[in-house]
């Protein structure tokens, strides 16, 4: 990198904070806190338990926005006084430390530019995430299970916790369906991008004359809602069915029918939970599946009005991205339409590229 090249990444990244700042109102965060703070001063704020608790989280939200904020714009700051005054001093050793920090700069401020785009309803809450296998038999199971692992160290990678809440093993191999919560900052607002049709292809291992098969699953994922949003739903519109767990783990598998299945007639929608001995835990669990992926709906079809599109055609039934391994090894999405050679990388859950590139080009179109 040159004296050029770093004064146009300074160009760059100092419009982004621009940017940035319109979008984070950095003065209305200041404001809101002052606010919150003259509430918690009020020793009757503390008496309603539930809103209290709310606040507290907005309020641990904002703050931590604006630290993020502020630290990037800080640090865009002292580079630009830095290698003004290193080029005045003709400060070379100085010059070339900026020159190796670019791309940490660079890459701190993407990672808030990132942040902005989430800025949905739901976008800071837990994530619930569901996978399906598609035709194929054991093909599919397996796909949907490599799919459930990807997922799973992604959130590993990123400090989340996660939590099985349905794990049905397939036939042979893999997984007939299972659901998991992602808990952690953001997990919906990342993950919603995966919601969608994931194609294999690949040299079956199942295949004794090694044919290269496409396999396909689905992958739901819903906010986990709160509790104060109200969402009705009535026992007429439901049909709950019990059956006995067959996940791996916990005595009560296979011995009693504490795992819970609950259709939505009008929508089909269908939720199940056999993590816990208790079936009533299990049912709770699942009407709170269950009201999720109906507020997930419900903002799908308010998109699609907004967008003045049909509901099918932003429905999650549809291809999202391809994952091949033969003939050669390239991950493509359709919707950033950016390929990714590191198959095996981004199969171990390193996706934090992918979902970014789809949440740009979301933002974009």
């Amino acid at each position: 990198m040159d004296n050029y090249e770093y004064t146009e990444l300074l160009k760059k990244v100092q419009i982004k904070i621009q940017n940035i700042e319109g979008v984070v109102e950095p003065e209305k965060i200041q404001a809101r806190l002052k606010e919150i703070e003259e509430l918690e001063n009020n020793p009757k704020f503390w008496d309603d338990a539930a809103n209290a608790a709310k606040i507290q989280k907005e309020k641990t939200q904002l703050e931590r926005k604006l630290q993020k904020y502020l630290v990037a714009k800080n640090a865009v700051e002292d580079a630009q006084e830095l290698y003004e005054m290193s080029k005045e001093e003709n400060d070379e050793e100085s010059l070339e430390s900026l020159y190796e920090d670019a791309p940490a700069l660079e890459a701190q401020i993407r990672d808030m530019e990132i942040e902005m785009l989430l800025s949905g309803e739901s976008d800071a809450n837990n994530a619930i995430l569901s996978i399906h296998p598609g035709a194929g038999g054991t093909e599919s199971q397996d796909w949907a299970e490599m799919l459930l692992r990807m997922y799973k160290r992604w959130a590993e990678r990123r400090g989340y916790k996660v939590e099985v809440l349905d794990y049905q093993n397939g036939e042979e191999a893999g997984i007939k369906d299972a659901t998991i919560i992602i808990k952690g900052e953001n997990a919906y607002g990342y993950l919603k991008v995966e919601n969608g049709i994931h194609r294999l292809v690949r040299i079956s291992p199942f295949d004794s004359n090694a044919k290269r098969h496409t396999s396909f699953s689905s992958v739901m994922v819903s906010p986990e809602i709160d509790d104060d949003i109200d969402i009705v739903i009535e026992d007429k519109d439901i049909r709950i069915d019990t059956y006995r767990a067959s996940g791996a783990g916990g005595q009560h598998v296979n011995k009693t029918e504490s795992a819970i299945r609950i259709t939505h007639i009008e929508t089909g929608v269908v939720v199940q939970c056999q993590n816990d001995r208790s079936q009533h835990k299990n049912k709770a669990t699942a009407m709170k599946m269950l009201k999720s992926r109906l507020y997930e709906l419900e903002l799908e079809e308010q998109k699609a009005k907004e967008a003045g599109i049909a509901k099918s055609e932003i429905g999650w039934g549809h291809q999202i991205r391809s994952y091949v391994m033969q003939p050669y090894q390239q991950v493509k999405d359709t919707r950033s339409n950016e390929a990714y050679s590191n198959v095996s990388s981004i199969l171990d859950g390193d996706i934090d590229k992918m979902i970014e590139g789809v949440l740009i080009a979301m933002n974009r179109s």
